[in-house]
Order: structure tokens, then C-alpha cells, then sequence
């Protein structure tokens, strides 16, 4: 890595916005890193992912595919499982969205308040956290970040209610937000936005996340 040249940990989940990572959002946030001259890894769990939907009908198919094998297909191939991450390399972490967060990097989408976070997750970002590393999490991401810091975080998914209500009985502490907005909890180095859960294009999403990236690296200063 180059002197001075900041480094960021993606972290995928699949790829497809029903079953695994946001495309839109992910493609995104490594735009924003990589205009901004930002060392980007990809990490993702090397397990099977919850199931499967056709992006054209919604439905679920019968086939099984591997988190990390279909994220590799954002990344270009350049990704390592998240069991093999070293909060020590990484000056930052950000989290697109997709169903896949909820799926595949926890099952908030089968228990809500129940859920339990990836373990090598939970690893990783906790670390990060002890360590003052700033993170982002757009979409449906921050919905871990109550069980993930294992306190009361301020945070947004824009304003759906229901899972404002999830994230609330989880402890979280809800700011309704704009589309094109961020919220920021500076004690916890937190920079979350809404993205697809209010973007109805994709400049709306990039508006968004180019903000959270830029406040994230601010962060790390």
C-alpha cells in the first residue's frame, strides 16, 4: 500500500438486490473510494446464501449459490472470505445494501429482533469499533448495527416503519433521514444513509452514498 493511501473494507453479500449485495449501491460506494484515491478490499462469507430469487418474478428458485462466489462477480474476482479479515489493514469499513445484509450477513429477514449477526462479522466490526474505525452502512445495513456494537447507535434506513420499529426494540435509535442525506453518530464513527430504501433512481442513491463514503474517510483523519 502506498504512504498516506487510506484503506477501506467492502463488505458484499451476494449479488442482487433480492438476494444478495445492492449492484447499484455497491458499484457506487467503489466508484466514490476509488475517485477519492482509496485502497478498496472486498470481503464476504464463503457459505452458502440463503436462497435464491429470479430477478425477473421474485420468486425463489432452486438453486444454491455461495455469498462469496456471487459477490466476486461485483468485485471483478478480487475478494477474500470474511473469516480472513484483519481489522488491522483497514482504516474503515462500509456495507451496501441488498436483501442480502438481512439474508446472508445476518437473518434479520426470517427472526427481525431475534437475529443473529455472521460471527466473522460481529469479529470484525466490533474490533474496528474498539479500534476507533469509522463505518457506513447504507440501505438495509444498519439494521445489525444495534446487535453489532451491542448498544444504543444512531442510525436511519430513511422512514419504513415497520423496520424502524425492528430497529428500535433492537435498541437502535432511529433519525428519519432524506434520500439524499446522511446521519452521522460521531461518538460511534456511525455514517449510515437510506439508498435504495427511499431511491426511486439511481442518482438519488448516488447523491446518498457519495456523501456517506466522503464522511466516512473524513473520519478516519
Amino acid at each position: 500500500m502506498e504512504r498516506g493511501m487510506k484503506s477501506v473494507a467492502v463488505v458484499l453479500s451476494g449479488c442482487g438486490v433480492f438476494d444478495g449485495s445492492e449492484i447499484h449501491e455497491s458499484v457506487l460506494t467503489m466508484l466514490s473510494l476509488d475517485r477519492l484515491g482509496v485502497k478498496t478490499s472486498f470481503l464476504a462469507p464463503d457459505e452458502p446464501q440463503l436462497h435464491v430469487i429470479n430477478h425477473i418474478s421474485g420468486e425463489e428458485i432452486g438453486e444454491k449459490r455461495n455469498v462469496l462466489q456471487e459477490s466476486a462477480r461485483i468485485s471483478r474476482g478480487k475478494i477474500k472470505p470474511l473469516s480472513q479479515a484483519n481489522a488491522d489493514e483497514f482504516d474503515a469499513l462500509i456495507i451496501p445494501g441488498g436483501f442480502g445484509v438481512a439474508k446472508n450477513l445476518c437473518d434479520f429477514a426470517v427472526k427481525e429482533v431475534d437475529c443473529e449477526i455472521n460471527k466473522d462479522l460481529l469479529s470484525l466490526v466490533r474490533t474496528m469499533h474498539k479500534q476507533h474505525k469509522p463505518m457506513g452502512f447504507m440501505c438495509i445495513a444498519p439494521v445489525m448495527l444495534p446487535k453489532l456494537l451491542n448498544k444504543p447507535v444512531k442510525l436511519t434506513i430513511g422512514h419504513e416503519p415497520n423496520t424502524v420499529a425492528q430497529i428500535e426494540k433492537m435498541g437502535g435509535i432511529h433519525v428519519a433521514c432524506k434520500v439524499d442525506e446522511i446521519v452521522v453518530d460521531l461518538e460511534n464513527k456511525i455514517v449510515t444513509t437510506p439508498a435504495y430504501m427511499l431511491a426511486e433512481s439511481i442518482s438519488q442513491a448516488e447523491e446518498g452514498i457519495d456523501k456517506l463514503v466522503k464522511k466516512v474517510l473524513e473520519m478516519t483523519e
